[in-house]
């Protein structure tokens, strides 16, 4: 399946750049995350943002130029554009840490507008992804010191979990108590399954 990456001005973590990319995959530049791509020898296929952090460099890249006044993120003007060019499978980087917590928290409901678009996304910043699950199930094969949190998002959800110390037949999860936080694996698969609702799965190796 094509993959649309998109690298934003947050942190970007050790381990995090360079990726590996298919002929067929997307790789978008969401403003300030340039220079991290340029400092891992990566080229973008698109440079998108407002230019705020930076100038524009004016690269022989295809390159959209946005409003500083806009009601969204350059991110989101990346994943948006990903969408309009029919990918659904995303990657991102540079969405976690950095000093504006607002701007994380926003990034996770933007795996959730992906998700009520059609895809799915990752976030990806060094040893922690996370994702959104919404009445699904994802298998994983993780480390047995991983630690793997499930939070709920929507206001309630059903969930079991499989391969891991706490294990859990259609337990209830509510986005009013955390639950779900710093269980770990013990079989070499972890299977989540999401009966009812949506919750967010934070995996930290």
């Amino acid at each position: 399946m094509k993959r649309c990456f998109i690298v934003g001005a947050g942190s970007i973590f050790e381990g995090d750049l360079p990726f590996e990319t298919a002929k067929e995959d997307l790789v978008i530049a969401a403003d300030g995350g340039l220079l991290a791509l340029q400092k891992s020898r990566m080229t973008p296929d698109l440079l998108i943002g407002d230019f705020d952090s930076m100038n524009n460099p004016n690269l022989p890249i295809e390159t959209m130029v946005l409003p500083v006044e806009k009601d969204d993120t350059d991110l989101v003007y990346a994943v948006k554009e990903g969408l309009a060019r029919g990918y659904r499978d995303f990657v991102l980087y540079g969405g976690l840490g950095g000093t504006r917590f607002s701007h994380t928290f926003a990034n996770l409901q933007l795996l959730a507008y992906l998700k009520e678009q059609g895809g799915r996304g990752v976030l990806v910043g060094g040893k922690t992804r996370i994702w959104l699950l919404k009445e699904e199930s994802m298998s994983l094969s993780l480390p047995a010191q991983a630690h793997y949190s499930v939070f709920a998002y929507s206001p309630q959800a059903v969930v079991s979990l499989d391969g891991l110390y706490y294990s859990l037949e259609k337990g209830k999860l509510t986005n009013w108590f955390p639950l779900g936080v710093s269980n770990h694996p013990v079989d070499s698969q972890t299977t989540i399954t999401v009966h009812e609702g949506t919750v967010l799965l934070i995996v930290e190796e």
